[in-house]
């Protein structure tokens, strides 16, 4: 009987594994930050990212001169990689003094909701640098207990790839490279 056991929860195991697998993508994640480092200084902003498990934000931005940093920008990024996800993401409402910026990443990797081939739902990646003003406007509580902001239906092309990098850019005084 103990053997029966055994193997049940050794089958359980292996089924949640394969489950989850798809659920869990550190590589992917992690990846999304050094995107948006990378999006930064192609807008000519000094990038540097903050210490693994870094509470409340991820990056540190400044401006490149040396003789004109007047401030830093501290960037709190999260990544949804699924195209089909509800396009909220998680944020709590502690962490809303720890940034000045939070940058979503819809890296839009494939489908994972839909009955469709995942690759049918491969797209180039989408930003949105949304100010701590915004998010703490836009932030709801759920009676889950997770804090969210829910961005499907929201008017943020404004925040959008190169716009919202601007933002930043603009906040640090730097001009665009000429």
């Amino acid at each position: 009987m103990g053997r029966n056991r055994n193997a049940a929860a050794s089958k359980a195991v292996t089924n949640e594994s394969e489950q989850t697998k798809y659920r869990r993508l550190p590589v992917v994640s992690h990846g999304a930050e050094h995107l948006v480092i990378g999006f930064l200084m192609r807008r000519n902003i000094l990038a540097y990212k903050a210490p693994p498990k870094n509470e409340g934000y991820d990056i540190i931005c400044i401006h490149p001169d040396p003789k004109k940093v007047t401030k830093q920008i501290r960037v709190q990024v999260k990544s949804r990689y699924q195209t089909d996800c509800d396009r909220a993401f998680p944020v709590k409402e502690r962490a809303f003094k720890a940034f000045d910026y939070l940058v979503v990443v819809f890296l839009n990797i494939g489908y994972f909701y839909r009955s469709r081939r995942v690759l049918d739902g491969y797209q180039d990646p989408e930003f949105y640098v949304l100010p701590v003003k915004w998010i703490r406007k836009h932030h709801t509580q759920a009676q889950s207990g997770w804090d969210k902001v829910h961005t499907k239906g929201q008017r943020i092309d404004q925040f959008k790839n190169d716009s919202g990098f601007e933002q930043i850019a603009t906040d640090l005084g730097i001009p665009y490279p000429r």
